[in-house]
């Protein structure tokens, strides 16, 4: 098994990708080793010291480290943990793990218009962003603000502000004229 890596934005992030599918649909996100315990994979990463987040994706794992740890001190430990992982056949995903759209729910008199940004979001910007190993999801809309959820490698990202108010806000205010802001939030 050979598993590439790829620099994010990020610099305390990189991309881990080991040539076969992560999951099957969707995104999950583990930003804290109690998170974790939904998944055995990203237990087993969480195992090496310095590790400070866990993302999921379809073909890809990103991971994010400490800031006084280097790269070259972790990555060949997470590098063993997923092949580890992966050659022992367990599941990524414990049994009861649900896939959800990594969409907030919205309910309301502003629905059409929340169909139309998550519609944006997932055509547009979710796949670019997962190149990146991130996600982006929505969390909520409120008197013409949009607040969006970072993950993975754009949780932290020093260009993730950028991305979010140049990029992300200036297309969705382009399709969508009720938008007249982007924010993000935490988790």
């Amino acid at each position: 098994m050979f598993i590439q890596t790829e620099s994010t934005p990020n610099p305390a992030t990189l991309k881990f990708l080991p040539g076969q599918t992560v999951l099957e649909v969707g995104t999950a996100d583990f930003p804290t080793v109690e998170a974790a315990e939904a998944s055995p994979l990203a237990q087993r990463i969480f195992a090496v010291e310095g590790v400070t987040g866990v993302f999921f994706g379809i073909d890809f794992v990103t991971v994010t480290k400490a800031d006084a740890v280097e790269w070259d001190h972790v990555k060949p430990a997470i590098l063993g943990a997923i092949m580890e992982h992966f050659q022992s056949g367990a599941s990524v995903m414990g049994a009861d793990h649900q896939h959800t759209s990594g969409h907030a729910e919205h309910t309301g008199e502003d629905g059409e218009i929340v169909g139309q940004i998550k519609e944006l979001l997932d055509t547009r910007v979710r796949p670019a962003v997962a190149q990146d190993g991130g996600d982006i999801t929505f969390h909520g809309f409120e008197r013409g603000i949009v607040y969006l959820h970072m993950q993975g490698a754009c949780a932290g990202c020093p260009s993730s502000t950028l991305t979010l108010k140049m990029g992300i806000e200036n297309l969705l205010r382009h399709y969508i004229p009720e938008v007249v802001e982007v924010r993000p939030v935490a988790a």
